[in-house]
């Protein structure tokens, strides 16, 4: 690892634990990241109205990606640029998953919406975001201005198992990849994680090679392929971490914060042996 401008997270499954808590030591790390001068901004599937809580304690200032690339915003959660499924596919995908027997969620930039108030996960999603969600009959009839549909299912194989069944149904016309075991995420086509971080650091003009990235989940490896160094974290999968440049511990044992006082600061400063 040479010189650093930039680090970019994910948010879920790495920069706050599993009960969604953003701890003081991972917020003390972001503030030494910018007393070092290195920039710092957030790549998540969250919608965008589900990353405001963490704007003030970070002290965010760069924009940021939502919907696993679908959306960059500001720190004012003003849309800097969004795409979205076209309502035909968006309303095949909403059939698809129905038909796979799982429970599906809409989201646009300021809405989530949900056929069942009671359906598994949606309590932990309030919780995430901290917003809730607008319940309808018919999610069909509500598929202009989606950014990302989610297929939830707490039977993970079978969710795993959806993901192949999506992909092959959905072809070109939209990417699906969990952002959770229980999360099946379907944006607009060509979307990804590391497609946003490529458009990011040409706006903030910063090479590749001086990015280092993040993340636990299938949909973060596209992240790590486009930064000069990725930190999976220890709660990831065996092939998520091999695809990583390195391995810090996991999110509920501070693995975020390890990763910016052991990894990163200090071989940017040239005070450890490279990786």
């Amino acid at each position: 690892m040479g010189k650093v401008s930039l680090v970019v997270s994910d948010v879920d499954g790495t920069l706050v634990t599993t009960e969604k808590v953003l701890t003081e030591r991972a917020r003390a790390a972001v503030a030494r990241l910018d007393a070092a001068g290195i920039g710092f901004s957030i790549i998540s599937s969250r919608p965008p109205f589900g990353l405001r809580m963490l704007v003030e304690p970070l002290r965010l200032r760069l924009p940021m990606g939502a919907f696993n690339g679908a959306a960059l915003v500001s720190p004012n959660l003003t849309l800097i640029d969004q795409r979205e499924l076209p309502a035909e596919t968006a309303r095949s995908a909403i059939a698809q998953l129905h038909a796979l027997d799982v429970d599906v969620w809409v989201f646009t930039a300021d809405r989530w919406l949900v056929e069942n108030a009671k359906g598994a996960y949606v309590a932990k999603e309030i919780m995430t975001v901290q917003t809730q969600p607008t319940v309808v009959g018919d999610l069909r009839a509500h598929v202009e201005g989606v950014s990302k549909l989610v297929g939830v299912s707490q039977d993970f194989p079978r969710l795993a198992s959806c993901e192949t069944a999506m992909r092959a149904a959905l072809g070109e016309r939209a990417s699906v990849v969990r952002s959770q075991r229980y999360y099946l995420d379907v944006t607009p086509s060509g979307t990804s994680k590391g497609e946003l971080l490529a458009a990011l650091a040409g706006r903030l003009s910063v090479p590749s090679d001086e990015i280092v990235t993040i993340g636990d989940m299938e949909n973060d490896v596209s992240m790590f392929r486009q930064s000069g160094f990725a930190i999976a974290m220890g709660n990831a999968s065996a092939e998520v971490k091999a695809a990583a440049s390195a391995v810090t511990l996991a999110n509920n044992e501070e693995g975020f914060a390890e990763a910016i006082e052991r990894i990163i600061l200090p071989r940017a400063q040239g005070r450890a042996d490279p990786v």
